[in-house]
């Protein structure tokens, strides 16, 4: 399967930044072939202009947002990789969905209502927290985490085979537990085998 990751952390040298590499691995382990898009490191502009939206809204997709919608296009597969802020996804993830996921490529409103466009067989969204599970459980707040991605965004668009996993309290945690973490994301490369 191509799989298209979308990785949004600001330092290469993160937790985040070592799950990106073991996921690519065990992507390509398991035979599928991998394009990596690293939204920091492409210094992506996550704000849609007043200008861009103007042109979407005439029918014409501006050539900056074009190039994204291609690259989501490639793939049969996502995978979401990201630190928890604020109980959301970083500003430039969020962003790019903002200018990705347009009116008439990734959803329509018709006749019989919203319909996704999106034809991706799987997604799989990893987060990091800094909090505890037990803090999230605490305050019923596990699913704010996780649904305004897999409900909120993918399912909207139209893929229905999202799974998500969320790894708490990292910087709390032993060395021990974080390579028993990056050990299971370089065997999630299985969740895209058909």
């Amino acid at each position: 399967m191509k799989v298209l990751i979308v990785y949004a952390h600001p330092n290469p040298s993160s937790f985040n930044h070592a799950i990106l590499e073991q996921m690519s691995f065990g992507l390509q382990e398991e035979g599928h072939e991998v394009q990596v898009k690293d939204l920091y490191a492409e210094n992506f502009d996550p704000v849609l202009r007043a200008s861009e939206l103007e042109q979407l809204q005439a029918g014409t997709t501006p050539e900056s947002i074009l190039a994204e919608q291609k690259a989501l296009c490639w793939a049969e597969g996502l995978v979401f990789i990201y630190p928890l802020w604020w109980f959301g996804r970083p500003a430039i993830l969020k962003g790019w969905f903002d200018k990705v996921l347009t009116n008439g490529f990734a959803f329509q409103y018709g006749d019989k209502g919203l319909t996704g466009m999106l034809k991706h067989r799987r997604a799989l969204i990893l987060i990091t927290a800094g909090g505890t599970k037990k803090f999230f459980k605490k305050n019923r707040a596990e699913h704010l985490i996780h649904r305004p991605m897999s409900d909120g965004t993918l399912a909207f668009c139209g893929i229905d085979d999202v799974h998500h996993r969320i790894y708490y309290d990292i910087s709390g945690i032993s060395e021990q537990a974080r390579q028993k973490i990056l050990s299971e994301v370089a065997g999630l490369g299985r969740h895209f085998n058909e």
